[in-house]
Order: C-alpha cells, then structure tokens, then sequence
C-alpha cells in the first residue's frame, strides 16, 4: 500500500523510527479472509544490525492472532502529535487544515516462542516501571500469577521492511505565518497543540525568534 505524502513532508527513516519510539501505541493491522483486522497496542520497538522490530502481544482469544504466523502484510500505523490549524492566523485568507506526524511500518510478522515473550515482557516492564518507586517489574511477580496470565497472550515480532512517514507540520508556510501558528497553539491548555508548537519551534530555530 503507498501512501501520498509530499516531498516537503516526507520523514527520514531515522526521523520516523524516533516517532515510533516515542509514541509506541500503535494501530496493528492485517487483514483474514473476510475483512480487515486491527488491535491497538504498546510495542517495544528496536534496532538490531541494521533492522528494525516491533515486538508485542495480544490476547489469546484475539482472532487476529490468526494472521500474525508467517504474514509479510503487516501495517503498523504511529500517531505522533497533531492539532487543528486555523486559518484565521494567517496573514492572507486561506481555508484551515490538521497539522500531524504519522508513520505508517510495513513488515513481516511471526509468532515467538514463551522465552522470547518472556524476555519482551521483562524488557517493557523495565522501561515503564523500572523508574519507579516501587516498580512492578518481572522479578517482582509471584511466577504462579506470571504463569497464569502468559496463558492469556500470544507474542509476536514483526520486522519492519518499509516505512512510509509524513510530517506535516506549516513547512509550506512563511516565517510570519509560522510564528503566529507557534504562538496561538502556545496559548492552549492542550498538551497535543503545546507538543506540535514544540516541535514546530525546533524546526525553525533562529528564523523566527
């Protein structure tokens, strides 16, 4: 599946996999004889010699554990920041529009054996909880309570073969109208509209301070 994205707002692989790792709640979508299939889910992603994985799990009574064997079309879709842009902070007339960072990863899925589920459990209890007092990390568990509760998932890895990834944050607008959009999404109570003001004042810095 190609995606349209404009050369101006199309991410760098590297760019695109920092938008993966910081916003890894992901949309997993394949699709079974009938319809398509998708599961909103946290994934551990990683670079290995060059590649990039995905690793998670689902719910054993998930139909869609059925499609994750052997499946080289597989879409994982990253929603990184996004706000409403309004024209009204234009200085010409000029219709509104969405501002957003999106990633679409296209790779091949497998099912992983208990081990390499239990290494990715251990592996993302560490990065939630392991700065926590009292954090709830595998070695913390009552194994019987593990053992029962690895019953109810299925851990899979999808290897990322391509990554299609747009950004598509005012880059087509001056500096005058850059600036006025930075500052009325400052002025939100939005934590969405103050990361896009963010990430926005990162691109263009020193031009419009």
């Amino acid at each position: 599946m190609i995606v349209y994205i404009p050369k101006q707002y199309r991410m760098k692989n590297e760019e695109a996999v920092q938008i993966m790792k910081s916003n890894p709640f992901a949309l997993l979508i394949t699709v079974n004889e009938h319809r398509p299939l998708a599961t909103h889910i946290p994934l551990e992603i990683r670079e290995d010699e060059g590649k990039i994985y995905a690793t998670g799990h689902i719910a054993y009574g998930n139909m869609q554990k059925k499609t994750l064997d052997n499946n080289s079309d597989v879409l994982l879709i990253f929603q990184g920041q996004h706000a409403y842009i309004s024209s009204s902070w234009y200085q010409c007339e000029e219709v509104p529009t969405w501002d957003y960072l999106a990633v679409h990863a296209y790779g091949s899925a497998r099912l992983i054996t208990e081990d390499e589920l239990i290494s990715s459990l251990d592996t993302m209890l560490n990065h939630y909880e392991g700065h926590r007092e009292n954090g709830r990390t595998w070695e913390t568990f009552d194994p019987e309570l593990l053992k029962s509760e690895m019953k109810g998932i299925v851990g899979f890895e999808i290897e990322i073969t391509s990554i299609q990834a747009a950004a598509k944050m005012s880059q087509n607008r001056n500096d005058t109208d850059y600036k006025a959009i930075i500052t009325e999404l400052e002025k939100s109570n939005e934590q969405g509209e103050i990361q896009v003001a963010k990430w926005m004042r990162e691109q263009r810095k020193g031009s419009i301070e």
